[in-house]
């Protein structure tokens, strides 16, 4: 069956902000209006969820925006009833775009008999009839090999750096750093983009959520540190790091995360704490408290985003837009009037 081209867009509960601003986008870019596809997603009494699309879809490349996020297993619900609804209906190809992939720390066996649960949401996902999967920052690169059909993961680091390039003027005084072992990898690339020397924060655990000691690897003294990870929970990790690199002489500390889930006291912790900002991006919708605090800022995704659905769309590559000039014009408009 072949394609239209033309990318239709359907969006759950998750993260409508998003959504809107990703049919916005693709509206400008395409030069006529790029709308929601019409339908309706209620709950019984009993909290079953239902999904009625009120337009025809048949023979359309249809995209499902959907962050499973808190409530991880609503989200994640709505997503595969959804795309089940389209399969039913006809549509040519189902892509699911998921800025926040939910369960995506339980990529792996910690001990004897415990699940893989990304790889069971993984199965999932293909069992509903989904083609494609767009996402950002997976938690752990090898995911994309837990799903039998093709996964573009978008990276946040680039955009990242437009806006740290925005907001400090002395780039020679910068000092990117990992916040743990794990994460060397994604604060590597954005250290490279950015010609800034990398330090880590190496962490031990007694047991799960207590951290007993910290320490810096690299000369952090008279820098101003930039802490680069995928998820921000609790926020206790990232503030304690921030205590430790200010005691290792670094002279203000701010954190770029790409995914703020913000559970629990994960606001008030990071307001009180010493970190002077903290950024992270709209892939979750962020709660009232988030949006006031006074230092934590949001970053916009739906330009990559739209940018990543035309190129699926007209089978051209995803993996451009990760080069400096090809980001630059995605967002010019919209980091020009954020970040000034």
């Amino acid at each position: 069956m072949a394609f239209s081209y033309e990318p239709k867009l359907i969006s759950g509960n998750s993260n409508q902000p998003l959504s809107n601003a990703i049919s916005r986008r693709l509206s400008m870019h395409r030069g006529k209006p790029t709308e929601l596809v019409n339908a309706r997603i209620e709950r019984f009494n009993d909290q079953e969820i239902f999904v009625e699309v009120y337009e025809n879809v048949r023979g359309e490349d249809m995209f499902i925006i959907q962050s499973t996020s808190n409530p991880t297993n609503d989200n994640l619900m709505e997503l595969l009833i959804m795309s089940d609804a389209l399969r039913r209906s006809s549509a040519a190809r189902i892509t699911a775009v998921i800025p926040y992939f939910g369960y995506a720390r339980q990529d792996r066996r910690t001990k004897a008999r415990t699940p893989i649960s990304a790889k069971l949401v993984a199965n999932l996902i293909a069992q509903a009839g989904i083609e494609r999967v767009l996402t950002m920052d997976l938690h752990a690169a090898q995911i994309q090999g837990f799903f039998d059909l093709p996964v573009d993961n978008l990276y946040a680091s680039p955009i990242f750096a437009l806006d740290i390039q925005n907001q400090f003027s002395e780039l020679d005084k910068l000092m990117i750093v990992s916040p743990d072992v794990g994460g060397v990898a994604r604060a590597r690339e954005l250290a490279q983009r950015l010609k800034c020397p990398l330090a880590i924060v190496d962490k031990r655990r007694e047991k799960v959520g207590e951290i007993t000691e910290m320490t810096v690897i690299g000369n952090v003294k008279g820098k101003k540190c930039i802490i680069v990870d995928d998820i921000c929970d609790t926020a206790g990790t990232l503030c304690k790091a921030a205590e430790v690199l200010l005691e290792g002489g670094a002279t203000e500390v701010h954190s770029y995360i790409s995914h703020g889930v913000m559970s629990g006291p994960a606001v008030k912790r990071i307001t009180k704490s010493v970190m002077k900002s903290l950024v992270i991006t709209d892939s979750i919708q962020p709660t009232e408290s988030v949006l006031n605090a006074s230092n934590i800022r949001i970053v916009p995704t739906a330009p990559l985003f739209a940018q990543a659905i035309l190129n699926i769309a007209q089978g051209t590559s995803v993996s451009s837009l990760f080069d400096s000039v090809s980001l630059n014009t995605i967002y010019e408009g919209p980091l020009t009037k954020l970040l000034v």
